[in-house]
């Protein structure tokens, strides 16, 4: 593969994870409530959920997803019903201030296992990125080159920097975490980081299949 070709898509890449969305406020989310070690599993969450959709996408479920209404429609209710659980479950853990309360205190069940699988499946459900990879994707392969290598080569190259850029966004919102001390201020945080959620959940179920 060319290497300003690579670059180009390294680049649109860079532009498409930098936009605020359900798995970057999740990171921001877990990362300024619950430390490092659960800021960086969120990382290799969203990494392990953007190799997993970008590779079915790859390898034709993104192409499925186009052409049946089926299966998007199915995709798309999971997602959005997964999003919808995860804010409400943000919104009751969100407890009351007391004088006792530290900012960081982590929310008791919120292990650096669970919060890794609940990015990889908010990430891998979505049907929007699975629905853009086969549209973006084809852009970058060269039709008189091996398929394969090339798509190998994009596909690490995007989960590189979709893991690169969660990692900066969670380690700076954990730096932002240590300056913010007051108990009231975690509660906020929480419920509208679990409002959001459950905002983008209803938002991915009206999400339409493309024509």
């Amino acid at each position: 593969m060319p290497f300003d070709l690579w670059l180009a898509f390294a680049s649109a890449s860079v532009l498409l994870l930098v936009i605020p969305g359900p798995t970057l406020m999740l990171v921001l989310s877990y990362a300024m409530t619950q430390g490092r070690r659960v800021a960086v599993a969120s990382a290799l969450g969203v990494a392990t959920g953007d190799l997993i959709a970008m590779t079915l996408s790859v390898i034709g479920l993104g192409a499925l997803l186009l052409t049946s209404a089926l299966a998007f429609t199915v995709l798309k209710w999971i997602g959005a019903i997964y999003l919808v659980y995860l804010g409400l479950r943000m919104l009751r853990s969100a407890a009351r201030p007391t004088q006792t309360t530290a900012l960081t205190d982590r929310p008791a069940g919120q292990s650096a296992g669970k919060v890794f699988r609940d990015l990889a499946t908010v990430t891998a459900l979505n049907p929007k990125s699975n629905t853009f990879f086969v549209a973006f994707v084809p852009q970058f392969i060269q039709p008189d080159a091996a398929f394969a290598p090339q798509a190998a080569i994009l596909i690490a190259t995007f989960v590189a920097i979709a893991a690169l850029n969660a990692l900066i966004f969670a380690l700076c919102a954990h730096a932002m975490r240590s300056r913010i001390t007051r108990p009231v201020v975690q509660m906020w945080l929480t419920r509208c980081g679990g409002a959001v959620l459950v905002a983008m959940g209803v938002m991915t179920a009206t999400l339409r299949r493309a024509t």
